[in-house]
């Protein structure tokens, strides 16, 4: 089969001169890699287009659909923001009823938002022993359906941004019973039921709607991503028109060749690399069990994601920024995010014994210096710190025991309504009229109508004054400072 990369490279070569876009003319101009520029094309002749593939585009999609076990599979390179919005649009009609996890991505709060959904929130539990999120469980799902009876649809989040993969078999069977669709942002498993071993994604799992960030766990370039559909619950023709809004309408074909050559590369070679992959990992687990301030989340009967190493810090006498610091200043090693008592690190296919080798090496030092009690002084927990660094950043704090909550005013309504600018120390019982969340991983802490409480205030102080990025807060010079938009006409 003709790869779309090497259709590229090709016609880049030739005598074809452009006589259309893009305006670089597929010449080298600055710093942009020659190659890249001459690969860089608009839908010309021969080369079919995304929106009404024909040709190449639709072949490689089928491809796609072939190798996750999907009934039809689309190229995004808007990302998985691009999918998820399409997804519930397709799913629930305006002003519809959906349940979503609570700790779904901000991206399905703006699809809730366009749409002005009724929405019903499920939050996780916490994973026993870490400051994290486990994943929404099957009993949680079927309470939730019989509480709220007219529910349209079912958005899940699996794996979660630490790696907690649900039971997405057993929660579409319940989801189904009720004759709706099940939604899966998957976008953090693009990896999963692709070899032996790993957990299987949620196609296999019977999910009508997937959404997969290939450039998240394969080698893919950023912003690739894939949505897939499944059964009959979903009116495809419904979905491509969703597609055409909220994917660009000059795709990049550059991305589309990435998406491809790491599709390629998992069928031609994936089991010898998901093998030497997962050999690489549980070695560096295993010499990582050594630790005895530093602790890990480890797999449990694969409802842990192979790769994710969420290394807790809450023994070892700093915070997870403080550990994410040392990694990076110290080893060059750049984590993916930190959290108040925990960092969290990736690894892939793409990834060589190097990898796991420093990441281990660092460790262990870091675990045996701790132990030792000869920590700097500078990487010890401020003293303004107290517990509040030690808890979860994800979930409204007074909603974490609740299975179930709907506002009492929609987001879409909440987020268009007046608002003004208040002291955050004076924000305590007020509702909010933005989304405050910390990135990554943009899931919101506080999404519009909610209502911030004091063990919130105080959890958001306490990150600022950390200096993690917590985007949703006006910041000044002090903490009296911090500003945080709330709706000025109380509901």
């Amino acid at each position: 089969m003709e790869h779309l990369y090497d259709k590229l490279k090709k016609y880049g070569e030739s005598d074809f001169y452009p006589y259309h876009m893009p305006g670089h003319k597929r010449n080298a101009m600055g710093s942009m890699p020659c190659e890249i520029m001459r690969m860089d094309i608009t839908e010309i002749d021969g080369f079919d287009n995304l929106h009404e593939p024909e040709g190449i585009l639709k072949k490689l999609q089928r491809r796609a659909a072939l190798l996750y076990g999907a009934e039809e599979s689309f190229y995004l390179i808007n990302g998985s923001t691009c999918g998820i919005l399409s997804a519930i649009s397709c799913a629930v009609p305006f002003g519809g009823h959906i349940l979503m996890a609570r700790n779904s991505h901000r991206s399905a709060y703006h699809a809730a938002y366009i749409r002005n959904l009724k929405v019903t929130y499920v939050y996780p539990p916490m994973l026993k022993g870490y400051d994290i999120c486990d994943f929404v469980t099957p009993a949680q799902i079927e309470a939730a359906l019989e509480r709220e009876p007219d529910v349209e649809a079912v958005f899940l989040v699996s794996p979660t941004y630490e790696g907690r993969i649900a039971d997405v078999s057993a929660i579409a069977e319940i989801v189904h019973e009720k004759g709706i669709p099940l939604i899966v942002d998957e976008a953090h498993g693009a990896h999963l039921g692709l070899a032996e071993g790993f957990a299987p994604n949620s196609n296999q799992a019977g999910a009508d709607l997937v959404i997969h960030s290939v450039h998240k766990t394969l080698p893919a370039m950023t912003q690739t991503a894939l949505l897939h559909v499944n059964g009959k619950r979903i009116d495809r023709e419904r979905l491509r028109r969703f597609l055409h809004i909220y994917q660009s309408s000059s795709p990049s074909y550059v991305l589309m060749a990435s998406i491809e050559n790491a599709l390629r590369i998992v069928e031609d070679e994936g089991q010898k690399l998901f093998c030497r992959f997962k050999r690489f990992y549980f070695a560096m687990m295993k010499k990582l069990s050594q630790c005895r301030r530093l602790r890990f989340v480890v797999d449990d009967e694969r409802r842990q994601d192979v790769g994710k190493l969420v290394i807790d810090c809450r023994n070892a006498g700093m915070t997870g920024w403080q550990l994410y610091r040392i990694l990076l200043e110290r080893y060059h090693l750049q984590l993916e995010m930190a959290c108040g008592s925990y960092c969290l690190a990736m690894f892939t296919i793409a990834d060589d014994k190097n990898a796991y080798e420093r990441m281990t090496s660092a460790l262990l030092y870091i675990d045996e210096q701790i132990s030792a009690k000869d920590c700097r002084e500078d990487e010890k927990a401020p003293e303004s710190g107290g517990e509040a660094v030690q808890k979860s950043f994800i979930l409204p704090a007074e909603q974490e025991r609740q299975e179930t909550n709907v506002q009492s005013v929609s987001l879409a309504a909440a987020w268009d309504m007046p608002w003004e600018h208040m002291r955050l120390d004076k924000a305590v019982g007020r509702r909010v009229a933005e989304f405050v969340n910390f990135y990554p991983p943009g899931i919101p802490v506080l999404a519009p109508g909610e209502v911030l409480s004091e063990e919130q205030y105080l959890n958001i102080l306490e990150y600022l004054q950390q200096g993690l990025s917590v985007q949703g807060i006006d910041c000044g010079k002090g903490g009296e400072n911090y500003r945080i938009k709330c709706i000025s006409k109380e509901i």
